[in-house]
């Protein structure tokens, strides 16, 4: 997802039975009339071959670019984000506005677990932000 220029954009993959896509493309379809844009595309499954899940948390002081930064750092790894949630709210003390967020990474196991910590702690440190992995349950 993206906020420039003015501009909001988002990418959003689903998956649905194949008698119930007409119906999603409707429904999608009718939200034109309220002024948004809706693109759909149709993708080939693709074989990812084997995988395991991490999960990413997030905490920091809330400022514009995090999700990007941290997006392109894990993308730069081939890994795919299944699952992500943000929220921003106050910090109990200094009432500074915290941003958190919390991922569900797909890895494959080709690609460098140790790698993608290394960038993060990286960038952790250039965005003044809290990054955890784990694996997931």
């Amino acid at each position: 997802m993206a906020h420039l220029a003015n501009q909001f954009a988002g990418i959003v993959h689903v998956q649905v039975p194949d008698d119930q896509s007409a119906g999603l493309h409707d429904a999608l379809r009718s939200l034109e009339s309220q002024g948004l844009r809706i693109v759909i595309a149709a993708s080939e499954d693709e074989d990812t071959g084997p995988f395991h899940l991490i999960e990413l948390e997030l905490v920091g002081q809330d400022r514009p670019g995090i999700v990007r930064d941290i997006s392109h750092a894990i993308a730069s790894h081939q890994i795919n984000v299944d699952e992500f949630e943000t929220e921003c709210s106050e910090a109990p003390m200094s009432g500074e506005i915290l941003f958190k967020a919390k991922a569900v990474l797909r890895v494959p196991e080709s690609a460098s677990l140790d790698g993608l910590r290394a960038d993060l702690e990286k960038l952790a440190h250039d965005l003044l932000v809290e990054i955890e992995l784990d694996n997931a349950n």
